[in-house]
């Protein structure tokens, strides 16, 4: 039987490192849907177009390859805005959630089940998931670690910038008609705003523990 995990949140809640470490401790197969929808923004800015071209963003979305998500770029935040913009081409959305929904229910490597970070994992992809978690935080402290994110990596970034982009970015994924960034009624929320993250990880396996 494959467990499938699904955990949603709006970005920097920490949800990306929980599923990484949920995956590892659990031994499941472990899936960043963000990046997929990265991997096909970038593709467009690749090409010198604009991500909200339809057309250009769903070709970008037919042709990506899993080889396409190693890509470092990935993780900067010129991709992460472009996401959000073929996020809400109904097209893009739709070569990309066949590729989700065989990874929940056939996990590689022979893995006993799988853990999907996202937007919409436990609305759209994986309504049925065996457990459904909704990692968030406040803005102010999702900005603060986005800010020191970006500090790290030695790009120069202001707080009041980076607060922001986070609300813009907000409001494109909770506004936009194509599954819209929201918590599945039986999802458990998860507020990191005042957690470190071996705390949140600690109660993410107990919910796990709990519903399988």
């Amino acid at each position: 039987m494959t467990i499938v995990v699904a955990i949603d949140g709006p970005a920097a809640a920490g949800k990306g490192t929980l599923a990484r470490r949920v995956a590892a401790d659990l031994d499941l197969a472990y899936l960043d849907t963000g990046l997929l929808y990265r991997a096909t923004g970038f593709a467009v800015l690749a090409e010198g177009g604009d991500p909200s071209d339809a057309v250009m963003a769903t070709k970008a979305a037919e042709n990506l390859k899993p080889a396409d998500l190693e890509n470092e770029k990935l993780r900067y935040d010129e991709a992460a805005q472009a996401a959000s913009k073929v996020a809400v081409i109904q097209p893009v959305r739709d070569e990309l959630l066949d590729f989700q929904r065989r990874f929940a229910a056939q996990p590689p490597a022979g893995k006993k089940g799988a853990v999907l970070d996202g937007r919409d994992i436990g609305t759209v992809v994986c309504p049925d998931a065996d457990v459904k978690l909704f990692v968030t935080a406040s803005t102010e402290v999702r900005a603060q670690r986005r800010l020191k994110e970006l500090q790290e990596r030695g790009l120069e970034s202001i707080y009041a910038q980076v607060l922001q982009d986070m609300k813009d970015r907000d409001a494109r994924d909770s506004q936009r008609a194509a599954a819209p960034l929201k918590a599945a009624d039986d999802a458990v929320i998860l507020d990191t705003s005042d957690l470190d993250i071996e705390e949140v990880i600690g109660k993410a396996k107990s919910i796990i523990s709990n519903k399988t």
